[in-house]
């Protein structure tokens, strides 16, 4: 009985902490910066990915590494990756706070939208790090992380399973991106205006997520092959699986369409800053 009251105590106390964090209207602004950061961020992968493309993409990877080390080069570059590092912490924790103010009377929707909350945090803080990293003068390459940690899966016991599911939870979040993308799932939590505007910031979310979807897919992909061929190379991160791309028949066109759907969900990301159900 007493634990059921401490837990019931503690819940309301982070949902409490919670909605006093989303009526604070600083971090609603820092939310929001968050939102443009990101777009930022998107619209200098996509470059990259076009530069690949045609076949000058040089050594710049495309993917979040390759574009902060893209912005640390530009004047005020160290300046501008705190903003983002900043900017997307504050989009984290904003998430958060929607997860544990989600008060759905169905259980199982209650948790998804949970699980949807907290991972969509892990990604901002990922991409938020990856920010600082280069902020404070480092760097980060995605690929070959993404290769280590295959390369140490592969190694250990089972490991072909955890790599193979994991595969398939990334492609099953690239699946998830185009099915939000198609059927203008990501509608409901903006609060749009009427008219050309409205069309055409839809237009931008419905190019923008079957893009980003088709780009996470791949790479959930080449983490499957590499398990079945037991070739952790083949595993590369968001660079390797948009160069993979280039390789296909036909793959020179497909990356053009991908690297300018990443731009456009750029895009997308800034709009929403401006229209996001805050």
């Amino acid at each position: 009985m007493r634990r059921r009251y401490a837990e019931r105590m503690a819940s309301d106390s982070g949902r409490s902490a919670a909605g006093a964090a989303q009526r604070s209207s600083s971090f609603r602004v820092a939310a929001r910066l968050g939102y443009v950061v990101l777009g930022v961020v998107h619209v200098v992968i996509g470059s990259i990915a076009i530069t690949v493309a045609q076949g000058a993409g040089g050594g710049a990877d495309a993917d979040q590494g390759g574009a902060m080390s893209q912005l640390a080069r530009l004047p005020f570059g160290v300046v501008l990756l705190w903003i983002i590092a900043l900017g997307l912490f504050a989009l984290a924790i904003w998430q958060v706070t929607e997860a544990f103010l989600e008060r759905d009377p169905d259980a199982k929707t209650k948790w998804a939208h949970r699980a949807k909350y907290v991972g969509t945090a892990i990604a901002y803080v990922s991409i938020g790090a990856t920010a600082l990293v280069y902020a404070m003068g480092g760097r980060s390459d995605s690929s070959e992380s993404a290769q280590t940690l295959s390369s140490r899966l592969l190694a250990a016991p089972g490991g072909v399973l955890v790599l193979v599911l994991l595969g398939l939870v990334v492609i099953g979040v690239g699946i998830a991106f185009v099915y939000r993308g198609a059927l203008r799932r990501f509608e409901e939590y903006l609060d749009l205006p009427g008219g050309v505007a409205r069309t055409g910031i839809l237009a931008l979310g419905v190019v923008g997520y079957v893009a980003k979807g088709v780009a996470i897919g791949v790479v959930g992909v080449l983490f499957v092959v590499a398990s079945l061929t037991h070739d952790p190379e083949r595993a590369g991160g968001l660079d390797g699986a948009l160069r993979s791309l280039a390789e296909l028949p036909f793959g020179t066109l497909v990356l053009w369409i991908v690297g300018g759907g990443l731009i456009v969900y750029g895009l997308f990301c800034v709009a929403r800053a401006r229209y996001a159900r805050l």
